[in-house]
């Protein structure tokens, strides 16, 4: 391992339910990259016609979910009454606050047609000061996004500070999301201004000082540490992470806080069908055991 990479964190297979998913953050030994909490990485997945993504009625609290998808779409509903179609290359920012519901399901005409299916999706935990904030949701198209030129890179600012660029997406502490369109022999350096980064290559190896780390993997970088890295093959790679968050985060299923009391009041709310509901859904996901 090189030693500006001090740990490297392989996706582990999950079946959503007709989609495959490699579920990166959290694993037991690092719960956080910056405020990123979560990470799952969604497919590829080509669903046949008849077949479709249903993630019924959920609850979160404490944190934001952040869907970006590389290919296909998510027809998106909430408590808070928004419904938005998720399309690639957008941004689609949900504050779970004090607490929000949603379903993701493809759309009728995706489900009807057959789709293909592939993006990330990952939630960004809220600071202590904003853990209880009124829940919201904020769509931003993809041409809202900014993008920066590298030789042989394309970069998309999904979220925070970057490569000089702002991306619209509001977030509640210092974080930065992108997005690395490469060439194949090109390089890239990751910006050392946050404690905390990590790469994602998607679909393709990349080389760190000639040490060759797969796609589908997560690198934790060193603090400080001056580093770039070359795609070989080219191909997308994800940069994430921002500040370190203002103390422990607590985990259970959906819901994510500083105090373990109100995780559990949480799960007793959801018990007793206390959280609004999606307007239009019925259906109820049962609490799980662990």
């Amino acid at each position: 391992m090189n030693s500006a990479v001090i740990d490297i964190i392989a996706g582990r297979e999950r079946d959503l339910g007709g989609f495959s998913v490699r579920r990166v953050l959290p694993i037991g030994h690092r719960k956080m990259v910056g405020p990123f909490i979560f990470f799952d990485h969604m497919g590829p997945v080509q669903m046949a016609p008849g077949a479709g993504m249903d993630v019924r009625p959920h609850p979160h609290i404490g944190l934001a979910t952040v869907t970006y998808l590389f290919a296909g779409r998510i027809m998106h509903r909430d408590s808070i009454g928004s419904v938005q179609t998720i399309e690639a290359g957008a941004v689609n920012w949900m504050t779970a606050g004090r607490g929000i519901v949603h379903s993701e399901r493809s759309t009728d005409a995706d489900r009807a047609a057959g789709s293909a299916m592939h993006g990330i999706q990952s939630w960004v935990a809220l600071p202590r000061d904003a853990e209880e904030v009124a829940p919201s949701f904020v769509h931003h198209p993809a041409e809202s996004l900014p993008t920066v030129h590298k030789p042989g890179v394309l970069l998309r600012i999904i979220a925070g500070n970057a490569y000089g660029a702002a991306s619209p997406a509001v977030t509640a502490s210092p974080t930065f999301y992108v997005e690395a369109l490469m060439d194949a022999g090109a390089s890239l350096s990751v910006s050392n201004e946050y404690t905390e980064r990590a790469i994602y290559p998607v679909d393709q190896a990349i080389e760190v000082d000639g040490i060759r780390y797969p796609a589908g993997s997560m690198l934790v970088l060193a603090p400080g540490a001056e580093i770039s890295f070359t795609a070989p093959q080219g191909g997308r790679v994800m940069l994430l992470g921002g500040a370190p968050l203002d103390s422990e985060r607590h985990i259970f299923w959906n819901f994510v806080s500083s105090r373990p009391e109100r995780i559990e009041q949480a799960k007793a709310d959801w018990a007793a069908q206390a959280f609004a509901r999606v307007p239009g859904e019925t259906e109820f996901t049962p609490l799980p055991k662990s």
